[in-house]
């Protein structure tokens, strides 16, 4: 069981723990409209409120309940979106991916980047066999993200909690398979 978020490096971005000075990033992502419009969770609405939540977010880390990153560019350190692992399977063979992104550095090729960097320690450090994401059906970039990343619909399941959710998943070896084609 992984009880840390490592700092995990891409061509641009840095992946980091959050920290407490990352609140005004948090309140930002988890209050603006545009960022949740398409997301059912409750508000962010002070900066108490979203230092309460790093603290869950680092108390859920120390715990194994899922593995959590603030998404910064190299050049600039402040937090402009996240991504996390979490809802793991008893036998931690399989777990979901979340994610959100300021707007204003959206279509811009970083939650891809982000999400490729995850996958593959997913994968590769975790030894996860599935990853899952929930998106809402209108929420076309996100749709757009997961198929660019060789995720699959799964048309034959619902989301008890959203009905509104798709659900998509990547296995281990649709990575594999594509590194294989590749050669």
């Amino acid at each position: 069981m992984i009880t840390t978020s490592p700092i995990i490096e891409t061509k641009r971005l840095t992946l980091r723990p959050l920290e407490d000075t990352d609140s005004a990033a948090i309140r930002f992502l988890r209050s603006d409209q545009t960022v949740n419009q398409f997301i059912k969770r409750p508000k962010t609405d002070t900066l108490q409120d979203a230092l309460n939540f790093i603290d869950k977010i680092k108390n859920g880390i120390h715990q194994g309940d899922w593995i959590f990153w603030g998404i910064t560019i190299k050049s600039n350190l402040n937090v402009i979106g996240t991504i996390c692992l979490w809802n793991f399977s008893d036998d931690q063979k399989m777990a979901e991916i979340g994610y959100d992104l300021h707007p204003k550095h959206q279509q811009k090729g970083i939650m891809s980047e982000a999400l490729q960097s995850i996958l593959k320690y997913g994968f590769e450090t975790l030894q996860l066999d599935q990853i899952e994401a929930f998106t809402h059906k209108d929420n076309l970039s996100s749709k757009h993200l997961l198929k660019k990343n060789n995720f699959n619909h799964i048309e034959n399941r619902i989301d008890k909690n959203n009905t509104n959710n798709m659900i998509f998943t990547i296995h281990k070896s649709d990575i594999s398979d594509k590194k294989h084609n590749m050669l």
